[in-house]
């Protein structure tokens, strides 16, 4: 038969294992999904070659495809750090948290996400979302219970907290980018770069275009003095590193054999 046709995935107990495996955590990061692939492979099929990450996953997304389900791969906004996350393309995420939260949790979050989404840092405050309690729908709730409430949010990951400061987690960008486009079209910012949902970033203090920080760490990462994209204007603030994940793996590695030596010691 001539012309290419997409090829539909064949599922096996490997690719079943994984996909149940990151159902249960929601979002992680790019060493750990290997890692867990490579689990997967070991209790399912040790005498298999483990197939490529990338095509192991298209795989598993050509199944998906029908129920409007992908595990998708994005990067966190602080560092750039690879994450991988499954992300329901039939309903706003909101609604998919409806199982695990009551109605006025939910409201929070949705308070808490237009904080974030309005601000210019990318960060609400505990104290401004707080006081909004008094206006959630559903049953009431008081500031207390909203402090425990944001702190599922937190574990959840659907929200970081950095020093009383609230932003949203990697997977919640990924899962409710589509969401916030829809929500908020007239706050929404976008990267000058990878043209993605910003929520966190750097700005041009001339003609006010905005950049992720990794994509900042890339696009000058061998530039001497580096000038914005858009108006070629200085660039003023710091360039961060680009993330490297070898170097990322030896300090794991170093710091759980310290843990390890230190075990032995006492």
């Amino acid at each position: 038969m001539q012309g290419s046709t997409k090829r539909m995935g064949i599922m096996t107990d490997v690719h079943r294992r994984f996909l149940q495996l990151l159902m249960t955590h929601g979002v992680l990061e790019e060493w750990d999904v290997k890692r867990l692939q490579k689990h997967c492979y070991k209790v399912h099929d040790s005498s298999a070659t483990v197939e490529k990450l990338e095509d192991f996953i298209n795989n598993i997304n050509s199944v998906l495809e029908s129920l409007y389900i992908e595990i998708k791969k994005g990067v966190t906004e602080d560092d750039g750090r690879p994450i991988y996350a499954l992300v329901n393309l039939a309903t706003t995420s909101i609604s998919k948290m409806a199982t695990d939260f009551a109605e006025n949790e939910l409201d929070l979050f949705r308070k808490a996400l237009e904080l974030i989404i309005d601000s210019e840092t990318g960060f609400a405050s505990s104290t401004n979302i707080l006081n909004l309690v008094d206006q959630l729908k559903g049953k009431k709730m008081r500031k207390k219970e909203a402090e425990h409430v944001l702190q599922k949010f937190v574990q959840s990951k659907w929200l970081i907290e950095k020093e009383g400061e609230f932003t949203l987690h990697g997977r919640a960008i990924l899962e409710m980018e589509q969401y916030i486009r829809e929500t908020y079209p007239d706050a929404v910012k976008v990267c000058n770069i990878c043209h993605g949902l910003l929520i966190q970033g750097q700005s041009c203090e001339t003609c006010g275009i905005r950049m992720h920080l990794p994509c900042v760490a890339k696009y000058f990462q061998s530039s001497p003095e580096p000038r914005c994209p858009h108006c070629n204007d200085y660039w003023p603030h710091e360039i961060p590193e680009v993330f490297n994940p070898e170097k990322e793996r030896e300090a794991g590695v170093s710091k759980s054999s310290k843990k390890s030596l230190r075990s032995r010691q006492h």
